[in-house]
């Protein structure tokens, strides 16, 4: 089976409906691609909970090392990592029960979506969420 996104107005849907983002390979650097869309999201006024291993805080927010070590679920995560890191992460928004799982632009891994939507998470991949919450409408 081939993965495909959810059409736009259920992006839409999601977008309205959450409101913390665990941001997974959130970067203290400006220059990223994840700190930029991070800090246009919490501009939006998502929460935004960086998870980065090694880091104390990002955007002013607690930084946490994993999504386990998280002290509430978010309602989405937002992965900014590299496609071979994406099934740990399925895996562990499976087993922590996360219902929204966002795979960044140029983030692709099907199986890994799949495995997720099959599990009974709302996946969406290879978008910005970003650029979304801005044409689609943010919270």
């Amino acid at each position: 089976m081939i993965f495909s996104n959810p059409e736009p107005e259920q992006i839409r849907h999601i977008l309205h409906q959450v409101h913390s983002i665990a941001v997974v390979g959130l970067s203290p650097n400006q220059a990223r691609p994840s700190f930029r869309v991070a800090s246009g999201l919490q501009g939006l006024g998502y929460r935004i909970i960086p998870v980065r291993p090694l880091i104390k805080e990002v955007l002013g927010e607690k930084a946490f090392p994993d999504l386990a070590s998280l002290p509430e679920l978010p309602d989405i995560v937002d992965v900014f990592r590299a496609a071979q890191h994406v099934p740990a992460i399925v895996e562990s928004c499976i087993k922590l029960g996360i219902k929204n799982l966002w795979l960044q632009q140029g983030i692709i891994h099907d199986a890994a979506a799949q495995r997720a939507k099959e599990a009974g998470i709302t996946v969406v991949m290879d978008r910005c969420m970003w650029r979304d919450a801005m044409q689609l409408g943010g919270p």
